[in-house]
């Protein structure tokens, strides 16, 4: 079996399946190690626009508009005023709708698709440590299966898209945990229930109450993901079990109890810690980091795998430039970290201001503008969908290597000092 390659990409998961068939599809030789098999379950299914130009560039859109609920925008009830209201995609364009999808079959998907593309995928092989030469990172050592002996692969450059497992940042002690965002997610499945009307039928509903929030996510199939964030302190204090801790604030919401009235519960309950974090730095000699290996906020405004998609457009693009231009891989890594994370910081920051419901609603589209749209180019509230869409705030996707250049040039710059006072 080779065992040199021009990327590896640690993790099958959005991140790493886009970033391989990305990378394949502009001819690099690309290894993808996943440490499950697939279809694997996993939690997150409400996409936004900002992440359909990515699923377009790989070619897939096709395969979602034919088996995906289509998401044309968000309901919620939240903040001072305590209503229900709704905010849709097509109000600003130019994206009008995403999907919900059901992750084991939609992740499926995108690594088959990265297959396609060219890239080797072995799955089951779970990476045990990178390798380094210095402080370079050359490849990784894995096992295949459980009782599999240890491999090496070597590679040009590594890509971290291991997940929540933060491989690179936990070697290299990057984590920065959010303290302030410390919550946990209970969630369960249902089937049967209301629905939303018209074309709203495919909107996720986000209903604040008491410490935090209800999510309801609906399927093509009549099922729905539904669950409660909140603080982990909370529920550990409260000595319930997840079933009755979930009970405890479902019960005391409106909408949510509306629309799953009647429904029967189809699976077991689920918990997770939402713990955001972000890396000190999401690169280093011979590699970088996306997706969640790099930073994860709140589920709030289901930007996970918008993030995901994203960072791995943005990585793949710039791993190519480091490969074609090595002498500039220190300029092209400013220009990748200095745009993921002001994208990233800009996320975080509205999360947190959002998370008090105590605010009038116009105070949230205001924000909103602050963060991304200061000169006011835009209404307040077309600024809050933009920015909640993932079509705006700071990331643009690279998908040229001159895209790629020029945000390196963009960040030299910016970290110029400034002049001094004539």
């Amino acid at each position: 079996m080779a065992n040199d390659y021009d990327v590896i990409v640690i993790g099958g998961g959005p991140a790493g399946s886009a970033a391989a068939g990305l990378l394949a599809k502009a001819g690099r030789s690309v290894l993808v190690l996943e440490k499950e098999k697939f279809p694997r379950y996993h939690v997150g299914e409400s996409l936004v626009p900002g992440a359909i130009p990515v699923l377009e560039e790989l070619g897939v859109r096709d395969i979602l508009e034919a088996g995906y609920l289509r998401k044309y925008g968000t309901t919620l009830r939240w903040g001072a005023e305590r209503d229900l209201w709704t905010i849709r995609f097509a109000e600003v364009g130019p994206i009008e709708f995403a999907y919900e999808v059901k992750r084991a079959e939609f992740d499926t998907v995108l690594l088959t698709r990265a297959r396609e593309l060219g890239a080797t995928v072995i799955e089951e092989a779970t990476v045990t440590e990178p390798l380094f030469d210095g402080e370079r990172c050359t490849g990784v050592r894995y096992r295949l299966g459980r009782q599999g002996s240890p491999a090496e692969a070597h590679a040009r450059y590594v890509i971290d898209a291991s997940g929540q497992s933060k491989l690179l940042a936990h070697r290299e002690n990057l984590i920065d945990w959010h303290e302030d965002l410390r919550n946990i997610a209970v969630w369960s499945y249902f089937q049967g229930g209301e629905q939303f009307p018209g074309t709203d039928r495919g909107n996720i509903l986000t209903e604040y109450h008491g410490n935090g929030w209800v999510w309801v996510i609906p399927f093509s199939d009549g099922t729905r993901s539904v669950g409660f964030v909140g603080p982990n302190d909370l529920f550990v204090q409260s000595g319930l079990t997840p079933e009755q801790y979930f009970a405890s604030h479902f019960e005391a919401t409106s909408e949510a109890k509306r629309l799953l009235a009647g429904a029967t519960r189809i699976a077991d309950f689920r918990v997770t810690k939402d713990w955001s974090y972000t890396a000190t730095r999401f690169c280093g000699p011979g590699y970088v980091m996306i997706g969640d290996a790099a930073a994860f906020v709140d589920p709030l405004f289901s930007t996970g795998v918008m993030l995901a998609l994203k960072s791995a457009s943005v990585a793949a693009a710039t791993v190519g430039a480091i490969l074609d231009n090595p002498e500039r891989e220190a300029d092209y890594q400013k220009g990748f970290e200095h745009s993921y994370r002001d994208f990233f910081d800009t996320v975080v920051s509205f999360v947190r201001y959002f998370y008090d419901a105590r605010r009038q609603r116009v105070a949230y589209w205001s924000r909103a503008q602050e963060l991304i749209d200061p000169v006011r180019e835009l209404e307040q509230r077309a600024d809050f969908i933009r920015l909640v869409s993932g079509l705006a705030g700071g990331l643009e996707v690279m998908q040229t290597p001159d895209s790629v250049r020029e945000a390196a040039d963009l960040a030299a710059a910016a970290s110029e000092p400034a002049p001094e006072p004539a």
